[in-house]
């Protein structure tokens, strides 16, 4: 951690969709792959607390498990979505590199919206 992994460009495409989809509800955004993380944007009432390698370890593994979703009658994996006590964190990877976004509340069709845009930044990456 610490130094930078991400395309500036990508960066920037990555805050942009997810101040659309999301807005001031966003808390966070991290970018990782295989072998690194790095948070983009933590909204500034939140504190540098996170253990982002971990979160990352936990996260890394939607690299193996999405085989285990493929074939299903429920179509493509598109994303995770987690509920915690204080907000809600969105995991969307596209081949060999992932975001997850923390958010506050949201409707079901903002994080449709939130993991889509994602989805289509990543694809193109």
């Amino acid at each position: 951690m610490g130094e930078n992994v991400i395309d500036p460009e990508l960066e920037e495409e990555l805050l942009s969709v997810c101040r659309t989809a999301v807005g001031d509800e966003l808390r966070s955004i991290t970018y990782f792959d295989e072998e690194h993380v790095e948070q983009l944007y933590l909204r500034s009432d939140l504190d540098r607390t996170a253990d982002l390698v971990g979160f990352a370890d936990h996260e890394r593994m939607g690299f193996r498990s999405q085989s285990a979703y493929r074939n299903t009658q429920l179509g493509e994996y598109e994303a995770t979505i987690r509920m915690f006590e204080h907000g809600f964190l969105t995991r969307v990877i596209e081949g060999e590199h992932g975001v997850w976004v923390t958010t506050d509340s949201l409707s079901i069709d903002r994080f449709e919206e939130l993991s889509t845009a994602l989805k289509s930044v990543l694809a193109e990456a």
